[in-house]
Formats: C-alpha cells, structure tokens, sequence
C-alpha cells in the first residue's frame, strides 16, 4: 500500500486581504477533510464564532478532527513534523502566515524540512481587489510575494467595477506570468483547488464528531439566503482528465511539465513510463512551480495507465489534451529502445525524492484514491 502524503500549503496575504475568511471557507467546505492550521507570527486567528487565543507553540483543537496551532517560524518544522506523522490522521495542513510575513522562506522550510509525509502543496497569496494600489503603495514588496505565489486568490471582486476587475487582472499576470489566478468574494474558491474529498470508511464517519460544516448548515439551514449566497463558490476554474492506455514517453512527458501553460496550477495522478520502468508506476504531484514523482511497484493485475487531472484558470482544454496525446509512446521501436536505454528517465528521476536507483525510491502518495 501506497503511504499516503499530506499537502502542506502556504496561505499568506496582507493583513485585510481575507486570509482568515478564506480559511474559514475552506473549514466549512473542507470535504470531510481533517485540516491543520498552523498560524505563523501571528498573535490569534478568528475561527467561525471561536478565537483562538494565541500564545506561541499553543495547540487548540477546534472540534472538528481539525486543530490550530499558534507557532513562530523557528518552531515550524517541529510542528510540521508531527502534524504529518500517519497517528496524527490528519489530510491537509495550511499555514496562515502573518501579513507581514516573508513566504518565500515559509515554502523554503516545507521543501527542505525532512518530513517524508509531506508534499508541498503550494503557495496562495491572497490580494484584496479593492485595496490593490493603496497595498502595493505602502507594501511595495507584495509585487514579489505575487511573483512568488503558485495561485493568486484576487478577493474582494465584488467592491470594485468590472473594468477595474479587469485591470487588475492585467496588472496580476504581469506581476506574476503564468500563474492562476482566481477571482473571488469572501474568500469563497472551490475546495478542491487546494485538496481532493477525503475517503473514509463508513463506519469511521458515522463516528465522526460534530464539524463546523454541521453547525453552520443548523445556523443557516436550506434556503437561508446567507447559506444560499455562501454557496455560490465564483472560483472559475477548469479540470481536464486524461487516460492513456500507451505509456508515456518520459523526455516528451518532461517537456509538457517543464512548459507547463499559464493558468495550469495543480496536475496529479499516476504515470505509466512503460519499458523505461515496467516495475513501477509513478505518482504525479505539481503544484504551481513544484514537481514530484513517487515511484511504486505496480499491484498484481493492476492495468497499466497513465491516468491524470489537471486544474487551472483560464487553460485550454483542447490544447492541454493534444499535448499530453502527443507524449505517448506508440512506436514499438522506441519502446524498445528505452528498456535498453535508461537515459530517458533521467530528467523525471531528478524529481524523485531521495532516489538512488530506478525502483528504490519511497513508495509514492495516492494523489486521486478515488480517480475513475
């Protein structure tokens, strides 16, 4: 069995943008997921109608399976160690960082730190629409917190008009080429831009304690127009699945990922490199600008495919799809070349964590459980 990885993901933003509302959100629409938020130099957190009083090292758990933790920078590699040990049973871990934070540092501790369950997940800056060019007048360095983010989170998109929408959006990508970007109000983006649905057995969630997503659907039951309202998500995004019976060709495959397309922000699922490695099938993970691959021994009778999903703004379907088509190998020829020839995996090796020779590597994280 594949161990499973837990993506830690960064969520910085200046102090106002909606850094907390976004959390909330994602806290009442976390799919059944048990999530860790870790607060960065940050003195409280408002958590739905609960405040966390915050004292450095604090853990709070908020009922839910989930817990908060008030931590500073030197102590967050400790934290992010435990929390993503498998007795922690936790799925997801989002680090709120103060909005005078430095991310870049916070993203250098999570790919560095020595956490074997962990997977970055990437990082979202969070930008307030309405206050863009007063944030940027005072905090000039947001323009390379914006250059540095995997995902931008443009909230507040309500206050302004759609011709400032649109300049703004304008001003985003040439801030940060190629990266997604979501429009969006009171932080409200689709869960599963950041995290999949957790899979449980159902005698563990019959069991489960009451959530926030319990108690808010009591606050604000069907028809409620807040509940109503809350539940339009304004997070336009798009996500393309592709299957491949012929496995894929490892250089062409790393020319798709080292080009990836603007607006492309996460690609996850399993790879079939066929001859070059027929023992073990590869676990995909990209976030933004961050790859892995997690090599594993194929399941007895397990059918051999290529099976991904890609999620993105703005990303051309069709385009997305012709390319991944055209990294197949189809040519028996070249097939068997590259059972002689093992040079074509090298550049995917180079995304292998601790790797020291084809079929050594960790067994790889489960990145879609429930893919069809």
């Amino acid at each position: 069995m594949s161990r499973k990885q837990i993506p830690v993901v960064v969520l910085t933003g200046f102090l106002g943008s909606g850094k907390t509302t976004l959390l909330n959100h994602l806290l009442r629409r976390r799919a059944g997921n048990r999530i860790a938020v870790v607060v960065n130099d940050f003195g409280a957190i408002e958590i739905d109608t609960m405040t966390v009083a915050g004292q450095v090292g604090s853990t709070v758990s908020l009922g839910n399976g989930c817990l908060c933790c008030a931590v500073d920078a030197s102590e967050l590699d400790g934290y992010l160690e435990r929390l993503t040990r498998p007795s922690a049973r936790i799925d997801i871990v989002v680090i709120e960082a103060s909005g005078l934070a430095e991310p870049q540092e916070l993203v250098r501790m999570i790919l560095t730190g020595d956490h074997p369950h962990a997977v970055y997940g990437g990082l979202v800056q969070v930008v307030d629409a309405a206050e863009f060019d007063a944030t940027r007048a005072r905090h000039p360095e947001i323009d390379r917190h914006i250059s540095l983010a995997d995902l931008v989170v443009l909230n507040k998109t309500d206050r302004v008009a759609e011709t400032e929408h649109r300049r703004i959006l304008a001003t985003l990508d040439g801030l940060g080429p190629g990266t997604s970007v979501v429009s969006a109000s009171y932080g409200r983006i689709d869960p599963e831009l950041l995290f999949d649905p957790a899979v449980r057995p159902d005698e563990e969630e019959k069991a489960r304690q009451l959530s926030f997503e319990d108690l808010y659907e009591d606050a604000h039951p069907a028809g409620d127009e807040h509940a109503s309202h809350d539940g339009h998500l304004h997070a336009a995004y798009e996500s393309v699945s592709f299957t491949a019976a012929a496995p894929m060709n490892p250089r062409r495959l790393m020319a798709f990922l080292d080009s990836r397309p603007p607006g492309l922000y996460r690609i996850k699922g399993f790879v079939d490199f066929g001859a070059a490695d027929p023992a073990n099938r590869y676990a995909l993970h990209a976030v933004g600008r961050a790859l892995r691959f997690h090599p594993a021994p194929w399941g007895r009778g397990a059918e051999r495919l290529t099976q991904l999903v890609l999620i993105g703004s703005g990303i051309d379907r069709e385009a997305l799809l012709k390319e991944l088509d055209a990294c197949q190998e189809t040519d028996p020829r070249a097939a068997r070349d590259a059972a002689v020839d093992q040079s074509g995996m090298w550049g995917v090796l180079r995304y292998v964590p601790d790797l020291t020779e084809p079929g050594s590597g960790p067994e790889g994280p489960d990145p879609e459980p429930d893919m069809p």
